[in-house]
């Protein structure tokens, strides 16, 4: 940058953004009218002393460059409102830092901070702090000074405790603790009664404090990929909760108490060890999201037949062997997945989710489906790979929509006539039956085991996918048909 930069004494912003700079011009502290300074994407290894003349300053941007460390004299831009100091090489801040009174906004994602100095509770007007993915193994008390706090992003550093003095911020709505190994929670967190957003996954939490239900405010709060075993009944008062993340957790019941949470529109409890649901359960009548694969269950309570509102349900690899009746009354469910199961058979009521749009059933004990299966008119996706189907209703050419059927590895020896109709794509297994006298216009034939049991192909076959090199085989192909391998 040529040092004449400097006469222009009326500048008032100054983008600099993603060049080479390596370096800045003592004169850049002539500009004293400058309001905004962007200086991001650069290679800057330091700043001169005479920035701090900029006194009318308001945004300073300086991520995405290589500064070890910051002048003193920043401690003079008093005006200063918002400073992004991410993906730098800083190991610590300056404690002149809090003189920036009048600051609101700090980034200092990935950089190489070990500690901050305790000058950083004087930001009083601080709303938002990201300090995530640095090395700070602790946080000054002084952190609690900072009451006008909003947003608190600290994920990913190296704390061993959840500090107290958090429990200080009153106004904060998020609040982002990821990644560490905390195992407890303070009682203060029951203090920040405006927490809108809390983001705790990633720790060693094994159980929650009863002052958890004092988060009355509280929209999303993400517990995943934690230990805990049970949940506090105060969870009662979290009413406004909207998403409640669980999942990669130790959890072996719900309390009744969940059922309060009615504002919740989606619930992820993957990957825990439910072995049932309580009838409150029912009581989540706003739903629309709702993963419980692979837990333990045997059963659903009827009443999951009250969640009217639910669009999408995971129930893979538990131990389900059968859905209840009551599941008919889903009617506004687009996706079920319950794969990975022992279901036996299912309800008639299946066939009134008329809004189903995917269903998968693959890997369970299924010997035959219900004829009102052909009511799923809007059906685009249907999986019933590896079950002990001996053959298909003649309803199931009601599903004209189907885009994917999958078929493979069950014990069907012929298809219903009626299964020409669905002029889509089928998923078969050559072993499981007979297709060389089927009709198959407009098929798109997918193998997932080929043997050599079928030596010709109907010469209407348009397009085949297969796993094996085609020439491996007995088999004579037509002259149109396309072959594709996966």
């Amino acid at each position: 940058m040529p040092t004449e930069i400097g006469n222009l004494i009326y500048l008032e912003e100054l983008h600099l953004s993603h060049n080479d700079m390596q370096s800045l011009p003592a004169e850049i502290g002539n500009l004293c009218n400058l309001k905004e300074l962007n200086l991001s994407h650069n290679k800057l290894k330091n700043l001169p002393a005479e920035i701090g003349n900029l006194i009318n300053l308001q945004k300073l941007y300086l991520s995405n460059n290589k500064l070890k460390n910051l002048p003193a004299e920043i401690s003079n831009l008093i005006n200063l409102q918002k400073l992004y100091l991410s993906n730098n090489k800083l190991k610590n801040l300056p404690a002149e830092i809090g003189n920036l009174v009048n600051l609101q906004k700090l980034y200092l994602t990935e950089n190489k901070l070990q500690s901050l100095p305790a000058e950083i509770g004087n930001l009083i007007n601080l709303q938002k702090i990201v300090f995530s993915s640095n090395q700070l193994e602790s946080l000054p008390a002084e952190i609690g000074n900072l009451i006008n706090l909003q947003n608190f992003d600290f994920r990913d550093n190296q704390l061993q405790t959840f500090p107290a003095e958090i429990g200080n911020l009153i106004n904060l709505q998020k609040l982002y603790l990821s990644n560490y190994k905390f195992k407890n929670l303070p009682a203060e967190i029951g203090n920040l009664i405006n927490l809108q957003y809390l983001y705790l996954y990633k720790n060693q939490l094994q159980s929650l404090p009863a002052e958890i239900g004092n988060l009355c405010n509280l929209k999303e709060l993400d517990l995943s990929c934690n230990q805990l075993q049970s949940l506090p009944a105060e969870i009662v008062n979290l009413r406004n909760l909207k998403i409640l993340y669980l999942y990669y957790n130790q959890l072996q019941s719900l309390p009744a108490e969940i059922g309060n949470l009615i504002n919740l529109i989606l619930l992820n409890l993957f990957r825990n060890k439910l072995q049932s649901l309580p009838a409150e359960f029912g009581n989540l009548c706003n739903l629309k999201e709702l993963d419980l694969s692979e837990n333990q269950l045997q059963s659903l309570p009827a009443e999951i037949g009250n969640l009217i509102n639910l669009q999408i349900l995971y129930l893979e690899n538990n131990k389900l062997k059968n859905l209840p009746a009551e599941i008919g009354n889903l009617t506004n469910l687009q996706e079920l997945y319950s794969p990975y199961n022992k279901l036996q058979s299912l309800p008639a009521e299946i066939g009134n989710l008329i809004n189903l749009r995917k269903l998968s059933l693959s890997n369970n004990q299924l010997q035959n489906l219900p004829a009102e299966i052909g009511n799923l008119v809007n059906l685009q996706e249907l999986y019933l790979s590896n079950n002990k189907l001996q053959s298909l209703p003649a309803e199931i050419c009601n599903l004209r929509n189907l885009k994917s059927f999958e078929l493979s590895n069950n014990q069907l020896q012929s298809l219903p006539a009626e299964i020409l109709k669905i002029k889509k794509i089928l998923y078969i297994d050559d072993t499981s039956y007979d297709i060389n006298n089927l009709n198959m216009n407009n098929y798109f034939l997918i193998f997932y085991k080929l043997t050599n049991k079928i030596t010709n192909l109907p010469i209407n076959i348009n397009e085949i996918w297969i796993k094996k090199n085609i020439n491996e085989l007995n088999i004579k192909i037509p002259f149109n048909c396309k072959i594709k391998y996966f």
